[in-house]
């Protein structure tokens, strides 16, 4: 079985998308399209901009989801998932490439999450910080024994979860994650403390929108960050796609219950090759490949 998996955050490169927009008729009508709907021309920052302009969350979200989102429209036909998943702001691609939203109502979603990250980042001081190299069970538990709000927030692959909270907390988390063993734990530069408590007004914001939203039933089940189970019910999507932004993303899990339910090839659909290289630490006996056109 066929797997489809598209990247989060941090997956965005300079030019991304400038070779679909120059070979395929689809893919430049839908991103011109975008560029109506935003309001503002994202082409431009994806095929011209630097890295940096790249990494404003307003720009960045909407086009990694771009990105994924028309190289699955172009493959057409050859675009035959039997399941998908999306790590994070990957949710949302994966749900417009399986039917569950449509292309505008997506975009204006991922946009509106975007901003609304951008504002509870501001809010308060707050961070990110990879932790390799211990199990799960000893991240969870210093955290949970570490002053003020500090979680983990990215089950990534096995020996490697991104813990976030408040910047000080993340600090003293990192400092015992060190003594109890830790290879690494390394803050990141990132603007603030996605999937966690301190993205609570976020949710908030995003939860209306996501319910004046159409969710049509899926063409195949969706495996989502905060159960890392088969979803297929519109209903169910929605809930757990607005509890997304303050839970951890239960990447592993989701690769395990997936191979589980029988996935055998896990193809990327995005830029990057991020989630290949997860999904090979995960489980090393399934095949990875990265969705690619002529």
């Amino acid at each position: 079985m066929n797997a489809y998996i598209f990247p989060g955050q941090g997956a965005q490169f300079p030019g991304m998308g400038l070779d679909l927009y120059e070979k395929h008729p689809l893919a430049q009508s839908l991103f011109e399209e975008a560029n109506e709907i935003l309001g503002f021309p994202i082409t431009d920052t994806m095929f011209e901009g630097s890295a940096d302009d790249l990494k404003q969350t307003r720009v960045t979200q909407p086009a990694i989801f771009l990105h994924s989102v028309i190289l699955s429209k172009v493959l057409g036909d050859a675009f035959k998932p039997d399941m998908v998943a999306g790590h994070s702001l990957g949710e949302f691609s994966a749900l417009v490439a399986n039917g569950a939203l449509t292309f505008e109502d997506g975009l204006r979603l991922v946009s509106q999450r975007a901003l609304a990250m951008q504002k509870a980042c501001e809010l308060q001081p707050s961070t990110m910080a990879a932790v390799l190299g211990l199990d799960d069970a000893v991240v969870e538990q210093i955290c949970a024994a570490t002053e003020g709000v500090v979680v983990p927030a990215n089950y990534n692959c096995p020996g490697q979860l991104v813990i976030s909270g408040e910047v000080e907390a993340v600090n003293r988390a990192c400092e015992k994650l060190k003594e109890a063993g830790a290879r690494r734990a390394l803050v990141l530069p990132v603007g603030g403390a996605f999937h966690s408590p301190m993205m609570e007004p976020a949710r908030e914001e995003l939860a209306a929108a996501i319910e004046a939203t159409v969710f049509s039933a899926p063409a195949c089940p969706i495996y989502q960050n905060v159960t890392a189970k088969a979803v297929t019910d519109a209903t169910a999507i929605k809930k757990n796609l607005i509890a997304q932004l303050t839970a951890p993303v239960k990447w592993t899990q989701s690769v395990r219950q997936m191979v589980k339910d029988g996935a055998t090839r896990f193809t990327e659909a995005g830029p990057g090759n991020v989630l290949q290289g997860l999904v090979k630490k995960i489980d090393p006996t399934v095949e990875t490949a990265a969705a690619a056109v002529s």
